[in-house]
């Protein structure tokens, strides 16, 4: 299983060998970020195809633009999600649009509101894959699973106390989400932390 989380260095690196063209660094790349790419583009688009193609163009505009990441701006993570989330905010708005256009159900506020919608549960995704394991795997447990906070420390084998603060610290990360997930706002790269 690649490693989540990449240093600066790493970062750095990656881009250098990208900028050179290397080949396989762009394999490298997308072994690790696919699945971040196109679980945040499905996400906001509700379609299968749709994020693929959202995920053809992300690593395709990597490849073109290396030099487009700012290390000072943040993790590559980052940049990539920030990318991936611009990208497939357009094709909503663009496919609304021409479904408008076309005299389709709806209206511009209601375009908005599901923009509004779907970049909050990009941004919760992305929070939820980016935050440290024993946080996730605590919220996994006592959300998806139903376990109360005693079954969750059973299960990891921590303390009652232990499994009470990673479901609190978990739930205050996730609820930034809707905080700070303004209309056009990325998940998280060059302003929404």
């Amino acid at each position: 299983m690649a490693k989540k989380d990449a240093s600066p260095r790493w970062d750095r690196r990656m881009q250098q060998r990208l900028a050179r063209g290397e080949a396989a660094a762009l394999g490298e790349l997308y072994d690790r970020f696919a699945s971040l790419v196109h679980g945040l583009a499905h996400r906001v688009l509700e379609d299968e195809r749709a994020a693929d193609g959202i995920t053809r163009e992300v690593f395709a505009h990597v490849w073109e633009h290396p030099d487009s990441y700012d290390p000072k701006q943040g993790p590559l993570r980052t940049w990539v999600a920030t990318l991936t989330h611009r990208l497939a905010v357009q094709r909503l708005r663009a496919t609304e649009t021409a479904a408008l256009a076309r005299g389709g159900p709806g209206t511009t506020e209601e375009l908005e509101s599901k923009v509004r919608h779907a970049a909050v549960a990009a941004r919760a995704d992305y929070i939820v894959q980016s935050m440290p394991t024993p946080l996730r795997a605590a919220l996994e447990l006592a959300y998806f699973q139903r376990r109360d906070y005693r079954q969750t420390a059973a299960d990891l084998g921590v303390t009652e106390d232990e499994a009470r603060r990673r479901l609190r610290l978990g739930l205050q990360l996730l609820s930034t989400a809707h905080d700070t997930a303004a209309p056009g706002a990325p998940p998280g790269y060059g302003g929404a932390a």
